[in-house]
This record gives C-alpha cells, structure tokens and sequence, in this order.
C-alpha cells in the first residue's frame, strides 16, 4: 500500500475493536485520509494533542477513558475545541446519544458501523469545515455580544468578559444572530448549522442551546413554543 499522503485531512480513529479499527483504517485510507488510530482513550487523547486531527471519530465504551469524557477533553483543550468528533456506538437508546452531544460531539453513528457511510459522514464534516472558515463576514454584534469567527469566541467587551464555544454552539449562535428576531424551527437550524449530509435527532438543538444558554445567559436565545427558536433583535431594558 502507498504511504498516506502526509497533506491528506487527518482522521483520529479510536475504538477498541481491532477488526473494526482495521476495516475502517482501510476504508478512509483508500478515500484519501490519513488515519491515525489508537485503542484507547488515553492513547487517543495523546495522539489528538500531538498530531490535531482534522475530525475525530470516537467508539463510546473503551478501556482506560470512554469516548464521552474523551469528548470533553478535547473540547477543554484550547488547540482541539473546535475538532469536528464523530461518537460510535452499538447503544442506541437516545439518552446515549444526547449524552454524547451534551458532551460536545457533533455527529453520532451507530454500530454496526458501514464503513462507506462513516467516509461519508468523515467527507461532510471536512466540507462544513472549509464551508465555515471561508465564511465572509469575521465579526457580528448584537446587543453587547462580539461574535468573532476568526477565533471562535464569543466576548462582552463592555465587561471584558470572553466565552470559547465547542464549534457547533458558537455556529448556532453566529447563525442566529445573522437573523436576529427571524424564528427558525428545529429542522431548519440542523440543516443549516449541523448539515444535510449529518444525521441527528431534533432535540441536539435543544441540547446547544441549552448549553449557550448557560454560558451567556438565558435571555438571548428565545423559545418560540411549537416553533423552534430565535435571536432575540432587542433585549427589553
């Protein structure tokens, strides 16, 4: 086999089944990625901080660290916050699932896990990456927030106060305040911040925004009950 082209997107791999890891390795190997794997969660946290991958998928139940707190370290490390992660797992009740989007996840497989689909998933999360960072418009203001894309944060100037949102709640809030008092519902915030090609379920909104919610404060972000959601275009004095 030829030696992966080293300016190839760098896919971090993590799970504790060899075969698995083997197969996969192939697959997204032969569509042009280079993959670094590990079996555990220590190792993979070593290899992220070393190598930064360009996505990371993650199998939940490992030896050592599991994939949930796996997530929210690399969420906590300021060069890894913004790393697209992709969970796998054979549990598929949703409880799991909110738990590794709660945890800073962007995207959640299922096992058995179809080694064509993951590429396509890998593929989607590298296209929306590139999609965002050649996005315009670097700054927004609303109300006394700065919303900063080329950095990834979200400050109060007036305050000095900065917050540093996992990727896709500082999207959510980026894209909410390009279209202050515009309500938009569950499905079209999906499509818009997660993707079409990224399948998850409705309530991952409700998890971001509660999290955004907690961070910057309630008042920002209305629910429109039976609706969805929108940026608030005045706050009430």
């Amino acid at each position: 086999m030829a030696a992966p082209d080293t300016d190839a997107p760098t896919v971090l791999l993590v799970d504790d089944e060899p075969d698995l890891v083997e197969l996969l390795q192939y697959t997204l190997e032969q569509a042009g990625y280079r993959v670094l794997a590990a079996s555990n969660g220590k190792d993979g946290l070593r290899l992220a901080e070393t190598e930064r991958p360009d996505v990371a998928v993650l199998d939940i139940m490992m030896p050592e660290m599991d994939g949930i707190e796996l997530t929210q370290r690399l969420r906590e490390d300021a060069q890894l916050r913004l790393t697209p992660i992709i969970l796998l797992t054979a549990r598929v009740e949703e409880s799991d699932e909110i738990a590794g989007l709660d945890a800073g996840a962007d995207d959640y497989v299922t096992k058995p896990v179809s080694p064509k689909k993951l590429v396509s998933r890998v593929r989607a999360m590298i296209r929306r990456q590139a999609r965002e960072d050649e996005a315009s418009t670097a700054q927004l203001r609303v109300h006394d927030l700065l919303i900063d894309r080329e950095r990834y944060v979200v400050e109060r100037p007036d305050s000095e106060e900065s917050f540093k949102l996992p990727r896709k709640e500082f999207e959510l809030v980026y894209f909410l305040a390009s279209h202050p008092d515009r309500v938009f519902t569950r499905a079209e915030l999906l499509d818009s911040v997660w993707g079409p090609d990224v399948y998850v379920v409705d309530r991952t909104v409700d998890v971001h925004v509660r999290k955004v919610r907690e961070k910057l404060g309630s008042h920002y972000i209305e629910t429109v009950k039976g609706v969805g959601y929108k940026m608030v275009g005045e706050l009430a004095a």
